[in-house]
């Protein structure tokens, strides 16, 4: 259970409210003589400042050093302190602020708002202030906006509870009370559990990497060996370091906010599949390419295209055959992936591909009716699957039409691979780290050559699970639970 202590500079600022069971003033909290609730503990600074040395600042300072998890933290205060440190985070914003406002029609040249906990009454800008709060999480931001060519934030402070009156008194109440609903987490349910583990889902996302019913027993083999898992979302990011370990079932990509979850869960010292470093390595098919080649690990052969680089089309044809197979580099579920089956065609492909991306990736084309994947945790196999293409295509998924369709599996014992593909597969996911990776392979007579490696592969019910069963949701569960008794006696996972 989470205990919720809100901390403020003055009692009579919290006079507007209902009585809170854990209400302290700063001066109480910052005595080493207050005894805190146990278990885990959030706490809600509202501080009438933040300043370097303040009351405010020091209530997040000491949050951290007692093992407290203070809203705003350290980090998000310094962050705050100048221009230079919380400009780092307007680029991922200033874009959706820019095509809200215009959607708002907004008179004049500037805006001031208020946030509260990621909340604004202001129409229109709530996926914006969302945003905001993912990057400076503070409970009550005051932000102005002004238009010069585009939209930009000209400026971001924080403000004491102090200084809200009337209707923003309102707003903050109410938007306190959505917060704690997601802080204040069921006691009964969880004190059977020792580690909480966060499974990030998008249930509106068309092609998960887990179906509802893999969902489903990856929470039960976790409820089996004493881990509540429990599915959150995008919205949950504010409270993601409640979590001992976060395991992602999103599709995931480098300027995506999955990649920021598994940052921040690394930064907060929590076991995290996919780590960083594998959605870094595994999601950019350049990067792969040439770590697979610089290893030695069978690729099919490949060339890489530059924007603005001349191209000799029939050299490349000459080299790679026909057809050739072309990719973007971040390309997932066989998007972003076309064949050229004539020199024309190839022209005319990396005209329309170069609008996409700076760099395209040409490679020979290698029919199988199926592609291996084989899938690999901490660099041990668990599970084989032969994937089949989808019928009359020469892909596993084909979106032609507006549909996405996609071709049978059989999912097979690892002990029935051929050792060439077991040997292989294993080389590849070593490559990338020690976490869950689907190395994606083609096999042609002797010749076996890894066409990629998924951070996060599919494992669906009924697909991947059909030859283990319950045991392998166990096994992702036993390997979650190994780390994280790792990390609690303080060795390397």
């Amino acid at each position: 259970m989470t205990n919720v202590i809100l901390v403020v500079e003055d009692r009579r600022d919290w006079a507007a409210y209902y009585p809170a069971k854990h209400l302290m003033t700063a001066q109480e909290y910052l005595d080493s003589s207050t005894v805190f609730p146990s278990g885990r503990v959030q706490v809600i600074n509202l501080c009438r400042n933040y300043r370097y040395l303040s009351p405010g600042y020091y209530c997040s300072l000491l949050a951290e050093a007692r093992g407290h998890r203070g809203l705003p933290s350290v980090r998000t205060v310094n962050d705050l302190s100048r221009k230079a440190l919380y400009g780092l985070h307007f680029e991922s914003f200033e874009a959706a602020l820019d095509k809200a406002m215009k959607k708002r029609r907004q008179d004049g040249d500037q805006l001031t708002i208020k946030i509260y906990f990621g909340q604004t009454e202001h129409a229109g800008l709530t996926e914006l202030a969302r945003q905001i709060f993912d990057q400076l999480p503070c409970p009550i931001l005051q932000l102005t906006f002004r238009r010069r060519e585009s939209w930009t934030v000209e400026s971001v402070r924080p403000i004491g509870l102090h200084q809200l009156k009337g209707k923003e008194e309102d707003a903050f109440a109410a938007a306190l009370e959505a917060f704690n609903a997601r802080v204040w987490r069921k006691a009964g349910s969880r004190r059977k559990f020792r580690y909480d583990l966060a499974m990030l889902v998008n249930p509106d996302e068309k092609l998960p990497p887990s179906d509802k019913g893999a969902l489903r027993q990856f929470v039960r083999a976790g409820a089996g060996l004493g881990i509540n898992v429990e599915l959150i979302g995008r919205e949950d990011y504010p409270r993601l370091a409640e979590y001992d370990a976060l395991f992602i079932r999103e599709t995931t990509a480098l300027d995506h906010h999955t990649y920021q979850f598994a940052r921040k869960a690394e930064q907060e010292g929590m076991v995290v599949i996919d780590d960083p470093g594998s959605i870094l390595r595994c999601t950019n098919k350049i990067y792969f390419a040439e770590l697979m080649q610089g290893n030695k690990v069978p690729v099919p052969k490949t060339r890489f295209l530059f924007r603005g680089g001349r191209h000799d089309v029939q050299a490349m044809v000459e080299d790679l055959g026909l057809p050739v197979v072309l990719k973007i580099p971040d390309g997932s579920f066989s998007r972003g992936i076309s064949k050229a089956d004539s020199a024309e065609a190839l022209e005319t492909a990396l005209v329309e591909y170069f609008k996409q991306s700076a760099v395209v990736l040409a490679q020979e084309f290698m029919y199988t009716d199926y592609d291996w994947r084989i899938g690999v945790l901490n660099n041990r196999p668990l599970f084989a699957c032969q994937y089949f293409m989808s019928k009359g295509h020469w892909q596993i998924y084909n979106h032609a039409g507006g549909k996405t369709l996609s071709g049978g599996s059989r999912t097979l014992p690892v002990q029935e691979v051929p050792s060439k593909v077991l040997r292989t597969a294993l080389k590849a996911a070593r490559l990338m780290g020690n976490g869950l990776y689907g190395v994606d392979m083609k096999q042609s007579g002797d010749r076996v050559v890894v066409v990629e490696v998924n951070d996060n592969p599919n494992v669906d019910s009924g697909v991947e699970d059909a030859w283990l069963g319950e045991d392998l949701y166990r096994q992702v569960m036993l390997e979650f639970l190994r780390r994280m008794e790792a990390r609690r006696l303080g060795l390397a996972v």
